[in-house]
């Protein structure tokens, strides 16, 4: 939606169902980021995975004002969104609490044991 501005329906539908969607706090995320299992997961070209960068912004999206929130944040959001809604989708039998498919959600801010 680059370029068209937001009507402040589209900004609250997209904090909104980025807050359902994201279940950890700022200080859980930081956390969890912090691990070699958060690490171990995702795709990259050698260097940081696409879902750890997207952590660390999410963090800084939970601890920014809502008023503050810019379209590109709400494009981010709606990626995390969208990217959390397709992964649980996937999800695979058995405990998942020591799974590459946890792990990779637990980067993108959404722990789907709680």
């Amino acid at each position: 939606m680059a370029g068209k501005p937001q009507s402040r329906d589209d900004r609250n539908d997209a904090v909104d169902a980025f807050e359902e969607a994201v279940n950890m706090t700022a200080a859980q995320l930081e956390k969890w980021l912090a691990t070699e299992e958060s690490k171990s997961v995702g795709q990259s070209d050698g260097g940081e995975s696409v879902g750890h960068a997207s952590g660390r912004r999410i963090v800084t999206l939970l601890r920014t004002d809502k008023g503050d929130l810019n379209d590109d944040d709400l494009a981010h959001m709606r990626k995390v969104v969208g990217y959390v809604h397709r992964h649980l989708k996937q999800r695979p039998g058995g405990d998942v609490t020591d799974t590459r498919w946890r792990y990779s959600l637990l980067n993108w801010g959404h722990d789907p044991l709680k």
